[in-house]
């Protein structure tokens, strides 16, 4: 064959490719997202196997975005981190129509307007992915993780057949994200679990965790086989196009784009018309294919959303209805108590094992002594129970009508810790019995826990059994011991089951550790009242340790937000003799005690400003983020104290205010002079 008969074919075959593709992404697209397929398996297998025997022919026509590899090649060893570019949030919960009334009145009062549309959709029961498309083609895809960063999953999630790999866009961005739920439909669960029966192997719990343990498979052939489905519910970040300018404009974009989108979801007007869409909803959600658990409202308007923000890591635009959880009745086997980081003992229910919301429940949390006494709880009754936002199972109480005949027992608080037998302490003024060795083992292991966790130092492969095992051997007798870890290589190998890779692994986190913000640490810390907020507050504030601990009572006082009882509780750690010397000994080991978001002095110190009306240039969020970094407060009415307001467009009452207090009225340009003439050089 001649080099012209061998480009003919070439070019021949290249064509042929392109029409297979552009015919077998249609045939997804009307079999998976529209479910109105126009052949036959056997036809649309005949189309995709020629596609396949084309590439394998001339693997130079092979693309990244072609319906073939969807699975392709060698099982990954680990997943990568994927830094959103946007986080990704998480949604308040309401329960009721009166809390559903009560969060849009919230809404309607900070927009001052109450004449807004809201965007409904099912909140589906699976795995919240990030999927990035560069030029038209899906490059990234990635899990929530912890709302920054999530899990680089791209190969696995190719593997969904609703999943376009290639989309065409007017407008045509030069890239944009796209936002969705994975999930596995009843069906499909129900038939592996067929399957497991069969092998004899354990049953999958619910279709949630199946689609999740599916998608954080190794090797993308497994995830292919178990028939993954997508909604998409947002369209995030965008570049080279403008961006709808509301949520349903948005949904309708991805839908003709080639997303699949749910059915389902519909737009209102009124908060009336909302509750009742929920209400109905919830008749019908036992009749759907796949899974919910809930409705997610949603501020349809984008120039909304973007002035009412988010407070912590929840959207003030959006809110989750969450469905009653379901019930069920099982014996109350016996009452026994867990030891917390901070001593508090716990008492919790062991059960006759009760499938409950989509899960098997064997152990269910009593929170504390008094909840006993006041639930009438005996050992021996029989209880409902329940699974509160289809998450937590806890016991709502004894079925008194089924006690007849049946031998009761009373539940009483050990006197002695039932870790390390020192006699426990009850506080007085909170019902919490509390052991008060701070050595006890399981204080110090669940302490190891937490400080590992994600939200605070976040060392992966440090989690609940490795913590018990370090503290149970006396490996680790201190938080500061974590660090020293790397010097008893050879005792760790001795564990068994930690094997030379893990244990390299371990020691590079736990050096990565060393660089967390103070913020971070803080958190890790377990200072009673300090959770995520509470400790970039005192960082931001006091940038360094060293100041922080030098700061008296006072000081911690006057900080927005922190009020006697946290200020109370953050100076009483900081001047405690033991936690000061393991303060200087975590130092003197090289982790990091200072904030790279310090105000003090900055150009904003000593300035109260509130924001109002549509800005241009910064998101709401952003902008109260900087003038907190600057040293500025946030105000979010127009007082006494009110230094300055930034008004965008519109403003209403706040501008009125200001007007009439006096208040100077900066837009967004003459905001930026000022940050430029006080030394701010961000942009």
């Amino acid at each position: 064959m001649t080099s012209t008969d061998t480009q003919r074919d070439l070019e021949e075959a290249r064509l042929r490719v392109e029409e297979l593709r552009s015919l077998v992404r249609y045939h997804d697209y009307r079999y998976h997202v529209l479910n109105q397929p126009e052949i036959g398996d056997s036809d649309y297998d005949r189309l995709f196997r020629e596609l396949v025997d084309l590439e394998a022919r001339f693997p130079e026509l092979v693309t990244p975005d072609s319906p073939t590899q969807r699975v392709s090649g060698e099982p990954s060893p680990a997943f990568g981190v994927v830094v959103h570019r946007e986080p990704m949030l998480s949604l308040g919960n309401v329960f009721d129509g009166d809390e559903l009334r009560a969060w849009h009145a919230r809404v309607a009062r900070l927009l001052e307007r109450d004449d807004f549309a809201m965007v409904c959709e099912p909140k589906i029961d699976g795995l919240a992915i990030s999927l990035v498309y560069q030029r038209g083609r899906f490059t990234v895809g990635a899990t929530r993780g912890d709302g920054l960063r999530g899990e680089d999953i791209t190969g696995n999630l190719r593997t969904i057949r609703s999943l376009p790999l290639a989309v065409s866009t007017d407008p045509a961005p030069d890239a944009f994200e796209v936002r969705g739920e994975v999930y596995m439909s009843k069906a499909e669960f129900e038939r592996l679990n067929a399957e497991r029966t069969a092998a004899g192997e354990p049953l999958y719990m619910n279709p949630r965790n199946t689609a999740a343990g599916s998608l954080r498979q190794l090797d993308p052939s497994v995830t292919a086989s178990r028939r993954l489905e997508l909604f998409v519910y947002q369209l995030g970040w965008m570049e080279g196009a403008a961006r709808p300018p509301a949520h349903w404009a948005a949904l309708e974009w991805m839908q003709a784009a080639g997303f699949p989108t749910n059915p389902l979801a519909q737009r209102f007007e009124t908060i009336e018309e909302v509750a009742a869409f929920c209400e109905q909803l919830g008749t019908k959600r036992e009749g759907l294919r796949y899974a919910i658990d809930g409705v997610v409202v949603k501020v349809d308007d984008i120039s909304l959303q973007r002035q009412l923000g988010v407070v912590g890591r929840e959207p003030r635009w959006a809110t989750a209805y969450k469905f009653p959880a379901e019930q069920a009745v099982t014996l109350l086997r016996d009452i026994m108590v867990s030891v917390g980081r901070t001593g508090v003992l716990t008492p919790f229910a062991v059960l006759e094992p009760v499938f409950v919301g989509g899960a098997t429940v064997s152990v269910a949390t009593l929170h504390n002594e008094d909840q006993v006494r006041l639930k009438d709880l005996y050992i021996g009754d029989d209880v409902v129970v329940q699974r509160a936002g289809e998450v937590i199972p806890e016991v709502i109480g004894p079925v008194p009508s089924r006690r007849e005949g049946r031998e009761l027992r009373r539940f009483e608080m050990p006197a002695r810790c039932p870790v390390c037998d020192t006699p426990v302490v009850r506080d007085p003024n909170q019902a919490a019995t509390y052991c008060p060795n701070r050595a006890c083992p399981s204080r110090l292991a669940r302490s190891i826990e937490h400080w590992a966790s994600r939200g605070a130092m976040d060392i992966e492969g440090l989690g609940e059994q490795l913590a018990a095992r370090l503290v149970r051997l006396e490996l680790v007798r201190s938080l500061a011991d974590i660090y020293e870890l790397p010097a008893r290589r050879e005792e760790l190998l001795q564990l068994g089951g930690i094997g030379p890779k893990i244990v390299e692994n371990l020691f590079a986190r736990i050096e990565e550790s060393k660089t967390r913000p103070l913020r971070r640490l803080l958190v890790a810390l377990g200072i009673r009242h300090v959770g995520g907020e509470t400790a970039t507050a005192l960082a931001v504030h006091f940038g360094s340790m060293d100041a922080l601990r030098a700061a008296s009572l006072e000081d911690l006082s006057a900080i927005d937000g922190i009020g006697p009882i946290v200020a109370a509780s953050v100076y009483d750690y900081l001047h405690d003799e033991e936690y000061a010397a393991l303060l200087d000994r975590l130092q003197t080991l090289g982790l990091r005690m200072t904030d790279e978001t310090a105000a003090r002095g900055g150009p904003l110190e000593n300035e109260t400003i509130v924001v109002t009306g549509s800005l241009e240039r910064w998101s709401r969020d952003r902008i109260e983020a900087l003038i907190k970094q600057l040293g500025g407060k946030v105000g979010s009415s127009v007082t006494k104290k009110t230094t300055m307001l930034v008004a965008g467009e519109g403003g209403g009452s706040k501008r009125d205010k200001a007007e009439a207090a006096g208040t100077p009225i900066l837009d967004e340009e003459q905001f930026l002079a000022v940050l430029r003439e006080r030394g701010w050089s961000g942009d």
